[in-house]
């Protein structure tokens, strides 16, 4: 059994690239019983966010393994295998850990330390468990990465101020504009980006913000809990996109669309005159088309283009972020801890079989020379002592074996246990766990 990762993130692929392998919710039992169908795939977990998409797998044999993740995602995303290989990344068992630990704690993000993937990985634990993807290893896996994540924010000062997409763009917007205390925003969404928009519009002046929905009380719920703020809030059903567009200076959009909602047709039709607009799509399958450029008087940008504002934050945190690399290692070593003992699982539990059998055996022979009448009244003492004497015989050794990190002297354990207990030969889990 092997541990791998397969996927393409920021680092690796474009925007257009990304879009095409975003993996909703919704479509993600069909898309784990689809993974979990091929042969060498055992566990499915599966980060889907606006920079990455990531596969994570226990697989019984790595290469096929590799291949059958590989062609998942050529299927899924309508690509050639050759034309979408050079945007993916593999990584295999402790790789793959040690970067899962990074993914969480927020290290591998396009914003260093920002805090929203840790919940990204949380809600990728939770699907994959109610989808059946996840198993035991993964399970342990997933935990551990939480753990990781959550040491970092608290033991280090890496999300203290750590800017997210959000606050990126509207940073972008307010370098583009100038200033925002003037302008006329629209926000076409309301969900958790959208509220950190709001924040960041209003820390940087905005006064007049609409927010456009297709459940107008949602939108209505995310203006009130910034009503203090002092910024004019205005609320747009999804059929007034139109109004909303129209009347906005800077427009920032950030839904669940699995298509674009706004294009150059589109806009063309909402622009009169030579009214200027900026666009800040946020949103990964994206909600603007590639040709909102092509209109006089629009500049759209997309998560792309926020890299060179997020660089000028980065630099403060490289130091930070050293810091977290070693709380990571020794959430790594943890996890090794655990899956090199799994080792022992076949050797302790064919030991555990053979004593259980010889006790019942015995057992079964004490009660039946003491007669039927002394077996019935005093069978459950008996049965409870003679299992409390095994399980104190066996507890120390057990306890050993598994602790035993060194994986010569664990395996030259178990062999000594198989041959003096004649136990059935399991010599093929060092194969599988190691």
């Amino acid at each position: 059994m092997n541990i791998a990762v397969v996927g393409l993130s920021h680092k690796t692929a474009p925007v257009e690239i990304r879009e095409k392998l975003s993996i909703p919710e919704n479509e993600a039992e069909q898309a784990i019983a689809h993974l979990t169908s091929y042969p060498h795939i055992e566990e499915v977990g599966i980060l889907s966010t606006c920079n990455r998409l990531e596969i994570y797998v226990v697989t019984t044999d790595t290469q096929p393994g590799v291949r059958e993740v590989s062609q998942f995602l050529c299927e899924y995303g309508g690509f050639p295998v050759r034309s979408l290989r050079e945007h993916l990344f593999i990584l295999l068992h402790e790789d793959a850990v040690m970067h899962l630990m990074r993914v969480a704690a927020g290290l591998d993000s396009l914003v260093l330390g920002e805090g929203q993937i840790l919940a990204q990985v949380k809600t990728m634990h939770k699907i994959g468990q109610q989808y059946k993807g996840v198993g035991r290893i993964l399970n342990r896996l997933f935990k551990q990465a939480l753990t990781a994540g959550k040491r970092v924010r608290t033991e280090t000062s890496i999300g203290t101020g750590a800017v997210s997409i959000s606050s990126a763009a509207v940073e972008l917007a307010a370098i583009e504009a100038e200033s925002l205390d003037d302008k006329q925003i629209a926000i076409v969404g309301a969900g958790k980006m959208s509220r950190l928009l709001v924040q960041h519009l209003l820390s940087k002046g905005a006064r007049e913000i609409a927010i456009v929905n297709r459940s107008t009380g949602r939108a209505e719920d995310l203006a009130r809990k910034f009503k203090d703020g002092g910024a004019n809030f205005q609320i747009y059903p999804l059929a007034e996109l139109d109004e909303a567009i129209a009347r906005a200076d800077i427009a920032f959009t950030s839904t669940a669309a699995t298509q674009p909602i706004l294009d150059r047709a589109k806009l063309e039709t909402m622009l009169h005159g030579d009214r200027q607009l900026m666009l800040f799509d946020i949103s990964v399958p994206r909600n603007v088309a590639a040709d909102a450029n092509d209109v006089a008087n629009v500049r759209a940008f997309n998560v792309d283009d926020l890299k060179a504002v997020v660089a000028q934050n980065q630099e403060s945190r490289r130091q930070m972020a050293m810091e977290a690399e070693g709380l990571l290692e020794e959430e790594v070593e943890a996890f090794q801890v655990w899956w090199s003992s799994l080792e022992t699982v076949p050797t302790i539990s064919s030991l555990r079989s053979k004593i259980e059998t010889i006790r019942e055996q015995e057992l079964e022979k004490a009660l039946s020379r003491l007669g039927s009448e002394f077996a019935e009244k005093h069978q459950e003492v008996i049965e409870a002592l003679t299992r409390g004497i095994v399980n104190k015989i066996l507890h120390d050794p057990m306890v050993q074996l598994r602790a035993q990190q060194d994986i010569e002297a664990r395996r030259q354990a178990m062999a000594t246990l198989q041959l003096l207990f004649n136990l059935e030969s399991e010599s093929r889990s060092s194969e599988q766990y190691g």
